[in-house]
């Protein structure tokens, strides 16, 4: 008995258990994405890229516009018509913003100091470290990011004044020297190391300090380099701490010295745009020092060894 197949009906070829069928022509997978998806996504990046970058535009843009260009057009003009310089050096003959940056940068070095060396040493102390209420420790710093930074202001002023630290540029950097996130954020680092290293260093007969420095530091150099770059862009544009703290005019730091600007050239809004850029170029300077380490810095910690 002969087997008959209709030759328009395509036979069907058994595939063994676990072999995966072909897959149709047309159908999607989870690694790739339709169109009309791809189109979302890089709408919704180009939102995401006016927003954040749209307002430094066009703060650079009203900077370097002349004195006779309106910037209140109907339809906003992002190129400057008559670009200039000249604002910023009005900028700096108005007000001694080279001082007040001196006074910044001394803020922001001894807070980025205080936070690598003290945030390192906390972070790898309740990682590697066994002592009793190490977890009530590490809970207490969880709560305290949950407090907003308004709530302890008054106390701490009262402590800078207790400890005559009171208008002094000491006293604007001491309560950010430590921040209860660098803290975490070195923990976390550390606790990503395998522990076996730490054993073996021990059976060598490596102190604490010496597992601290000669393996704990040189395996989380990138998340430094995070909490350096957090403590500098925090300590550099606060504004209400140091308001509160000084009251001697030459030791105002640059977020508060620009106030001035904007009282005396309050019909000029370009002097204003030149001083925030004169203000926002530090910030680039550290994020292109430190960039390199900064992307390692964010996965370190993620995955453990």
């Amino acid at each position: 008995m002969s087997l008959v197949t209709d030759p328009a009906r395509p036979v069907e070829v058994p595939t063994q258990a676990g072999t995966p069928k072909p897959r149709r022509r047309g159908s999607f997978g989870f690694n790739s994405i339709s169109r009309t998806e791809k189109v979302v996504r890089y709408l919704l990046l180009v939102f995401v890229l006016l927003i954040t970058i749209g307002p430094f535009l066009w703060q650079l843009s009203t900077s370097l516009k002349g004195s006779g260009e309106d910037i209140y057009t109907r339809i906003p003009r992002l190129l400057p018509a008559q670009p200039t310089l000249s604002h910023y050096g009005e900028v700096a003959d108005t007000i001694p913003v080279w001082d007040y940056m001196k006074n910044s940068l001394l803020v922001a070095v001894l807070v980025v100091g205080g936070n690598i060396v003290g945030s390192s040493l906390a972070g790898f102390a309740l990682s590697r470290l066994q002592f009793r209420f190490r977890r009530i420790v590490l809970g207490l710093f969880l709560a305290t990011l949950v407090l907003p930074g308004e709530v302890t202001i008054i106390s701490q002023y009262v402590t800078v004044r207790e400890l005559g630290l009171a208008n002094t540029l000491v006293g604007v950097a001491l309560p950010g020297m430590i921040g209860a996130l660098n803290v975490l954020l070195m923990f976390n680092a550390f606790r990503s190391l395998p522990i076996e290293v730490d054993q073996a260093a021990v059976v060598d007969g490596a102190n604490v300090w010496q597992r601290f420095v000669y393996i704990g530091l040189p395996s989380v150099r990138g998340t430094i380099s995070v909490v350096a770059i957090f403590a500098f862009i925090g300590a550099w544009d606060d504004f209400l701490w140091p308001l509160i703290v000084l009251t001697d005019p030459d030791k105002y730091t640059l977020t508060v010295g620009l106030q001035y600007l904007s009282g005396t050239f309050s019909n000029n809004p370009r002097l204003i745009a030149a001083g925030t850029m004169i203000a926002f170029i530090p910030i680039v300077i550290v994020f292109a020092v430190c960039q390199r380490f900064f992307f390692k810095g964010v996965e370190e910690g993620a995955v453990k060894g």
